[in-house]
């Protein structure tokens, strides 16, 4: 389902600090180290870069090496300074970076793939690499002998990937809408469930470990918070976007969640608030409010002597109706719905303003965000794009 134009933005707003420009193609992921609040960055050129900030305020590359593919992906460990970067040909190269991040040392390889590289999550608990690729298969390798674990092959080509550490789930999203959960064992696994509610393919997912709660970011606009814990099977949709959502964070601090995509938008859910399961729209050949005939109720519009109808649906009751009887527009935050969206004449007199009351703030980041890295120590956001430009943010104003 579209969204609807775009509500005016709020006041609280990210505080942009810096650019960091020079990469000759789209910059695929960019991550923030500890050292001088310094940024690693891969991208299509084939080049990883490790930028330190001088003393001029600008940043400037301490690594810079090229890589026999384009760089696809990647996965930073501050801990360990281990690096996992997912290549275009189906590899993953692991480096560790020198404690003055000047230097970086390939420790081995891992053939995961026949093809693109699309996520790596390195599990410093399991010592296990993670991965999915365009080869529509999940892997995991031991990262201390580089062996391969095991596999899975998903239904499609899988963007999301997210790891439990206490159950030992994996979360796997894919093209075709559907998220996937295994249960990893060290040299095996089995699947649990899978579940659907996108129209478009999963493209993010983001974990919240605490609240046990998956969201699902798609092309198809929105993302679906799904309560995993609760075992109620609860799903929750946000609509908050105009384009495809590509990347998520969470701050589990103070339960929000940053939601960034290709229409440039930065929104930051509040998800501390008791939000509403949208309702399943109901079947009916005729409108549940007038009984006016749908277009395809021949009989009906025979008996009748009534032209059909369009059919609509209310967005918060769920009932078909026709567009006189649905002839109002709101936003319903607690439903996810930030733009306004139809609703039917006798829902609309329900809404009070203080339903209205948005429970996101919107900012434009003036560029396609590719993916975002979070820093909830600083409260600094990272944000990549297809423009080649990584832009660092204050989102203290916004994430406090």
């Amino acid at each position: 389902m579209a969204a609807e134009p775009q509500p005016k933005a709020l006041t609280r707003k990210p505080l942009l600090l810096n650019k960091v420009e020079g990469s000759q193609e789209v910059v695929n992921m960019a991550a923030i180290v500890p050292k001088e609040g310094g940024v690693i960055s891969v991208s299509e050129d084939r080049t990883v870069r490790v930028w330190l900030k001088r003393d001029s305020g600008q940043y400037w590359p301490s690594i810079y090496h090229a890589m026999p593919s384009p760089c696809s992906c990647m996965s930073f460990n501050p801990e360990t300074r281990r690096l996992s970067i997912g290549l275009d040909n189906g590899t993953i190269s692991e480096f560790i970076l020198s404690e003055d991040y000047n230097k970086m040392t390939l420790v081995k390889s891992y053939q995961a793939h026949q093809s693109r590289v699309i996520m790596i999550l390195f599990v410093l608990e399991m010592e296990w690499v993670l991965s999915t690729g365009q080869d529509k298969h999940f892997t995991w390798h031991c990262s201390e002998s580089g062996q391969r674990l095991g596999g899975y092959r998903t239904s499609a080509g899988a963007c999301g990937l997210q790891f439990d550490v206490e159950t030992r789930h994996v979360f796997v999203g894919d093209h075709s809408g559907q998220v996937t959960i295994l249960k990893l064992e060290q040299e095996s696994c089995s699947l649990v469930t899978t579940f659907k509610g996108h129209t478009g393919g999963v493209t993010a997912l983001c974990w919240d470990p605490i609240q046990r709660v998956l969201f699902s970011g798609s092309s198809d606009h929105s993302i679906i918070m799904w309560d995993i814990g609760g075992r109620k099977g609860t799903a929750i949709e946000l609509q908050g976007h105009n384009d495809k959502v590509q990347s998520l964070s969470y701050a589990h601090h103070t339960r929000q969640l940053i939601s960034c995509g290709a229409d440039g938008g930065i929104v930051v859910w509040n998800m501390d608030v008791e939000r509403q399961e949208t309702p399943e729209w109901l079947d009916s050949d005729s409108c549940q409010k007038c009984d006016q005939p749908f277009f395809w109720n021949f009989k009906q519009m025979w008996d009748s002597k009534k032209i059909g109808l369009r059919q609509h649906h209310c967005r918060k009751c769920g009932k078909a109706v026709c567009g006189k009887c649905s002839s109002k527009r709101s936003s319903i935050p607690l439903m996810g719905f930030e733009f306004e969206v139809r609703v039917c004449d006798s829902c609309h007199e329900s809404i009070t303003d203080e339903e209205r009351a948005p429970t996101a703030t919107f900012h434009d980041s003036k560029h396609n965000i590719v993916h975002v890295h979070f820093d909830a120590t600083r409260g600094w956001l990272l944000t990549s794009g297809t423009d080649k430009v990584i832009k660092l943010w204050d989102m203290t104003p916004v994430v406090s």
